[in-house]
């Protein structure tokens, strides 16, 4: 159709680099604004082939799965829905990100997915999870020279921003250990931050411990994370602590969306 054209023109209108003009064979650059909308409009007519075949499938811009009951139906479909694309719509399937794979092995839109009782669930996939303790070890550091007030808003935001996307998952066990990990962080960060011995030995006294332990703990030679997960600094410093302090539990923001 006409819209079809247009595209089609578009992605052959070429690019600037440096102020010279080249020549453009493989589309818009990825991350642009108009990537995920041309994929949109020009993989369209592909999610009505597939809906017109009866197969199961899920698309996101140019992002797509389809399901198949066997390795061979799979390879089958791959097959001939990669004919379609290249000699219907005129588009190059990237044979390198395109794979056939048990369910339970792929990563879609930073999900994953696992059978249960013979029905497909959705879970948070590892790299997902690996990805965002990465963002929390950072706000977590020592040497960004951020305040605690900045540090306490920038967790709650991502917190916030990341159980809103993940949502639909099933993830109670993995918060319950992800908020678990994220206390002893914020224990480390906080002792971190009590640099000298009569400060650490002042405010584990404050918080009830004995003042000889507490003079003791404070002149430990030992690594940040091995104190964190002392019982002293449990003791000192409980999650009741942190959540008065306005910190969210990761747990507590997922249960707040059910």
């Amino acid at each position: 159709g006409r819209v079809v054209s247009l595209v089609h023109k578009y992605l052959r209108a070429g690019i600037m680099v440096n102020g010279m003009f080249e020549e453009s064979y493989t589309g818009v650059p990825q991350g642009g604004p108009l990537s995920p909308l041309l994929g949109n409009v020009m993989l369209h007519e592909c999610g009505c082939e597939l809906e017109s075949r009866g197969h199961r499938f899920v698309r996101y811009a140019d992002d797509l799965m389809i399901f198949c009951k066997t390795k061979r139906a799979v390879e089958r479909v791959l097959a001939s829905i990669t004919k379609f694309i290249e000699g219907k719509l005129f588009l190059k399937v990237n044979r390198e990100k395109t794979v056939v794979a048990y369910v339970g092995d792929v990563k879609f839109l930073g999900y994953g997915f696992y059978i249960n009782n013979g029905e497909g669930q959705l879970r948070v996939h590892p790299a997902s999870v690996e990805k965002l303790k990465g963002k929390l070890r950072y706000l977590t550091g020592r040497s960004d020279g951020m305040s605690i007030q900045s540090r306490k808003e920038r967790l709650n935001q991502l917190i916030r921003g990341w159980i809103n996307y993940f949502k639909l998952a099933n993830m109670k066990t993995l918060l319950e250990r992800l908020d678990a990990w994220l206390r002893l962080r914020l224990r480390m960060v906080t002792w971190k931050r009590w640099k000298r011995v009569r400060t650490r030995f002042v405010n584990l006294k404050k918080a009830g411990i004995d003042a000889g332990k507490a003079w003791e703990r404070a002149n430990t030679r030992k690594g940040y994370w091995r104190v964190a997960g002392s019982w002293m600094l449990t003791r000192a410093m409980p999650n009741s602590l942190f959540e008065k302090a306005g910190y969210l539990s990761v747990h507590g923001c997922f249960a707040n969306t059910l």
